[in-house]
C-alpha cells in the first residue's frame, strides 16, 4: 500500500523533535512546523540557487501550473524548473534537499538525463534505479572504524548501534540524510526508517560542502550509483535516541528492519578521502 503522509493538522508537536528533522536548517524546520504550507515564492526565497547546465537558475514551480509535456528530469536540466506539488510533504522535503545539497542533486539529474537520452523515457537502466533509490532514501556515512565497518558489512546490528554513540564521541562517524522520503516517513513515528547508504572512510570529519562535492563528483564521473547493489542498507531506527525502545534487550531481534545479511550479498569498499 502506498504511503500517505499525515496532514499538517494531524502531526503532534513532538514528532518534529525527532533527530531526523535536526538535519534540516532552522528555516526549514520552521516551515515544517508551521500551520501554513509555504508557496513557491517562499521556497525560492530560502536559497541562492546555482544555475543549470543550460545556464538558467534552478527554481521551484508549482507542478499544476506546468503545461508542457517534458519529462521531470529533462525539464530540470533544460529550464532549471523543479516541478513541485503544492501542499505535499514529499515534494517539500525534495525542495529542502535541493537547497542543502545542490551539487548532488545536479549530478543525479545529469546522469538521469543522460540515460533517458540513451534508452528513452519508458525504460530504466540499473544506474537509473540506483540514482532514484539514493534520491529517495539515500544517506552518506563517514565511518572511520574498522570494527564498526566489519559489523555493518555482516549486518551485526547490535554491535554497530551499541557502539555508535562512542564512535560519535570519538569523531569516527558522521551521518548525512539525503533521501527526501526519509524525512517524509519520519512524520509517522511508527515507521522504522531504513536508508540506502554510501560510505566514505576518512580519518577526519568532513563538512557538508566537502562531503557533497565528493559524492557529486563520484556520481558525475560514473564512479558511484551504477547499480542499486552498491547501496548499503542501514536501519536508522537503531541509532541511539532514534527509537524509544533502543535499550531493550530484544530490540534488534524483534524489530523487523534489522534483517540478516542475505547469502551471497557483498558490498563495495568504502570511498576513501581524496
Amino acid at each position: 500500500m502506498r504511503y500517505r503522509a499525515p496532514e499538517r493538522g494531524e502531526i503532534e508537536a513532538q514528532v518534529h523533535a525527532h533527530p531526523v528533522f535536526a538535519m534540516l536548517s532552522v528555516a526549514q524546520q520552521r516551515l515544517c512546523q508551521s500551520d501554513v504550507w509555504p508557496d513557491m515564492a517562499a521556497l525560492n526565497a530560502l536559497w541562492n540557487p546555482p544555475v543549470s547546465a543550460a545556464g538558467r537558475p534552478y527554481r521551484f514551480v508549482e507542478q499544476a501550473a506546468l503545461q508542457d509535456d517534458r519529462h521531470y528530469e529533462q525539464r530540470i536540466a533544460e529550464a532549471g524548473i523543479i516541478a513541485t506539488r503544492a501542499h505535499n510533504w514529499h515534494d517539500l522535503f525534495n525542495a529542502f534537499m535541493w537547497m542543502r545539497f545542490p551539487a548532488i542533486k545536479q549530478a543525479l539529474n545529469a546522469r538521469q538525463v543522460a540515460d533517458i537520452a540513451r534508452v528513452g523515457p519508458k525504460q530504466r537502466t540499473r544506474g537509473q534505479c540506483a540514482l532514484t533509490q539514493f534520491d529517495e532514501a539515500g544517506a552518506v556515512l563517514r565511518l572511520h572504524d574498522a570494527a564498526l565497518q566489519a559489523a555493518w558489512d555482516a549486518h551485526d546490528w547490535p554491535y554497530l548501534f551499541r557502539n555508535w554513540a562512542d564512535a560519535e564521541r570519538r569523531g569516527a562517524v558522521q551521518l548525512w540524510l539525503f533521501g527526501h522520503s526519509l524525512f517524509e516517513h519520519a512524520l509517522t513515528p511508527a515507521i522504522a526508517l531504513v536508508a540506502k547508504a554510501l560510505v566514505i572512510d576518512a580519518d577526519r570529519p568532513l563538512d557538508d560542502h566537502d562531503m557533497a562535492l565528493r559524492i557529486a563528483a563520484g556520481i558525475a564521473g560514473g564512479e558511484l550509483l551504477n547499480d542499486p547493489q552498491e547501496l548499503r542498507p542501514i536501519p536508522l531506527t537503531g541509532i541511539p535516541g532514534w527509537h524509544p525502545e533502543h535499550e531493550n534487550g530484544d530490540f534488534f531481534t524483534r524489530v523487523p528492519c534489522f534483517r540478516p545479511k542475505r547469502p551471497g550479498r557483498f558490498y563495495p569498499e568504502p570511498l576513501r578521502r581524496q
